[in-house]
């Protein structure tokens, strides 16, 4: 993982769970929120992993949570 990149999933309110991939020196700090324009996004959750976990991480949230790759929301 060498590039920062988005997960997105729909609501049903018309707003968006996120998940922002940011990969650094020492791991790759994984930030998790939603956001309902025009409002500001709400971030839930930061946490920094290795890359392998950020991978599976990934991996899991495409394939079992229904999130797809997206352009930044903001």
């Amino acid at each position: 993982m060498s590039k920062p990149f988005w997960l997105t999933r729909p609501r049903s309110d018309g707003g968006s769970d996120f998940v922002n991939f940011l990969p650094g020196n020492d791991g790759v700090e994984i930030r998790e929120g939603s956001h309902l324009p025009p409002q500001m996004p709400l971030l839930k959750h930061r946490r920094r992993l290795g890359p392998a976990e950020a991978e599976a991480c990934q991996r899991q949230l495409l394939q079992e949570a229904g999130f797809h790759r997206s352009e930044p929301l903001f």
